[in-house]
């Protein structure tokens, strides 16, 4: 009798390690299916190119980048290689930004990261290039804006500082922790 009970049970022993064996493969293959649909863009666009227009119409801005994926379920999209060309609301002389690559979110904010360079087309203007790590951009409102280190470059003038907030619109810029150094220019 008691070979029969130990046959028994070594039997729903079995049968009881092979069910959680089963069972524990079936889950990690169910995580593995979702994370993997939650990772894949919806859509992907290589040599993206696209223009933006205000509520009157006028261009707001322009995007163009190498690479671009859209993530639908997080409302994200990520560009490699982005270059956007911001248009002032007075029609004046746009701005272009660029970098390594960006994230826009849903509520049309722009995070760029890597080399990112921000220049002016007015030959006139004071200042010719901003240089930083890492630059937020606000579509809504033209506002850009960085914690990080930032170097602007000038006529005659080189300016390393943080703290950056830049109105496209207005014009007005701030910058905290200023030095400067100033060129000689020769005549």
């Amino acid at each position: 009798m008691t070979k029969l009970y130990s046959l028994a049970f070594f039997a729903l022993l079995l049968a009881g390690v092979a069910y959680g064996l089963i069972e524990w493969l079936h889950s990690n293959d169910q995580v593995r299916k979702n994370v993997d649909t939650e990772l894949l863009p919806d859509f992907i666009a290589e040599s993206l190119k696209s223009n933006t227009f205000n509520n009157k119409g006028n261009i707001s801005h322009t995007i163009d980048a190498q690479r671009m994926e859209h993530y639908s379920d997080i409302d994200v999209t990520h560009f490699e290689f982005p270059s956007l060309t911001l248009y002032p609301e007075n029609k004046e002389v746009p701005w272009q930004i660029s970098s390594k690559e960006g994230t826009l979110f849903k509520n049309n904010r722009v995070s760029l990261k890597n080399r990112v360079k921000l220049e002016t087309t007015d030959p006139e203007s004071l200042i010719k290039e901003i240089h930083g790590k890492s630059i937020d951009l606000d579509l809504n409102t033209n506002i850009i804006s960085s914690e990080q280190a930032i170097v602007i470059l000038g006529n005659g003038f080189t300016t390393y500082g943080s703290g950056l907030i830049v109105d496209i619109n207005t014009k007005q810029m701030t910058l905290e922790n200023v030095q400067t150094i100033y060129k000689k220019i020769e005549k």
